[in-house]
């Protein structure tokens, strides 16, 4: 049995994967400053031994020594969706608790996620320092002047993205492996798999009414030519990264052709009823956009559910 620690541990996805890939373990602390997030943590999985409010409080002197480490810092400060204030802002300055723990803790691997403007954040040099910082090697090279303060860890990362494991969704994400250096660092990421699954595949069939659109977003959607709106279009049927913004301009979804001789508006996605236009199989009918929160409904009557 494997004993796991999870730092900005959110509702506990790293232990799901533990469970996933049927590693028998213990956990033994998790780290997290949002209530809600904790309320679900404890309902799925129990209480850690060790649960932290406050990850700058937390004692990790006395959290026995752990064999995996698991972190996703904040990633806010970094994000090419957000402000990228870096380590101006307080949240980009939380990967250093990160630090503290591998630092006091010496777990044998740990695994540290985020979002991938990290490696660009001021020019690669956050990244670069948090590299420096956790070990004295990078993807197989040596480091020939490491950082005097680096702690002994051989480190390992890569961007993965989710539609390359199995997942209908375009998210990319860094994810760097740290192996103690008293270890064999023989690691290697997985390697891809086909998708199998699409959008349609796990979009539930019945929707509560408050996941609806208001009619005041329903009327922008049809009245809107998309000029400024476009790139909330996907062209695929994977799905891009869904974002707390987007109940302000919803993601669109590419589903099939629109039928100019149809039910349709000679190439528009919406028709003059409301109505999706009918969906077919003929080519050079340019594209058609189904409103993921929409369903058919006719803005004109709410409780028409065609």
């Amino acid at each position: 049995m494997i004993k796991i620690a999870s730092h900005f541990s959110g509702i506990a996805c790293f232990e799901q994967a533990i469970i996933n890939l049927g590693i028998e373990h213990e956990n033994i602390m998790a780290v997290d400053f949002d209530k809600y997030a904790r309320q679900t943590y404890t309902a799925n999985f129990g209480e850690p031994k060790h649960y932290f409010i406050d990850s700058y409080n937390a004692d990790y002197e006395n959290v026995e020594n752990v064999d995996v480490f698991l972190s996703s810092p904040p990633c806010q400060s970094f994000s090419l969706a957000g402000k990228r204030l870096g380590e101006s802002d307080s949240r980009g300055l939380l990967f250093f608790e990160t630090l503290r723990f591998v630092k006091c803790n010496k777990p044998k691997y740990f695994i540290i996620e985020n979002v991938k403007g990290l490696l660009s954040m001021d020019d690669g040099e956050v990244f670069r320092n948090w590299i420096q910082l956790l070990g004295q090697s990078e993807n197989g090279n040596t480091f020939m002047f490491p950082h005097e303060d680096s702690l002994m860890y051989n480190l390992h990362w890569q961007v993965l993205n989710t539609k390359d494991y199995g997942l209908p969704q375009n998210r990319k994400r860094v994810f760097l492996v740290g192996i103690r250096n008293d270890l064999p660092n023989d690691f290697n990421f997985p390697k891809t798999i086909p998708l199998k699954l699409r959008l349609k595949d796990i979009l539930e069939d019945e929707v509560d009414e408050k996941y609806y659109l208001s009619e005041k977003m329903l009327d922008y959607l049809i009245k809107t030519k998309f000029t400024q709106d476009a790139s909330s279009i996907q062209k695929t049927d994977i799905c891009a990264t869904l974002l707390s913004r987007d109940y302000k301009s919803p993601k669109c979804i590419q589903v099939g052709n629109t039928n100019p001789s149809g039910n349709g508006m000679n190439g528009n996605v919406f028709s003059d009823d409301g109505l999706c236009p009918t969906l077919t199989t003929n080519k050079g009918e340019g594209i058609k956009v189904a409103i993921g929160a929409m369903r058919g409904r006719n803005p004109e009557n709410p409780s028409d559910r065609t």
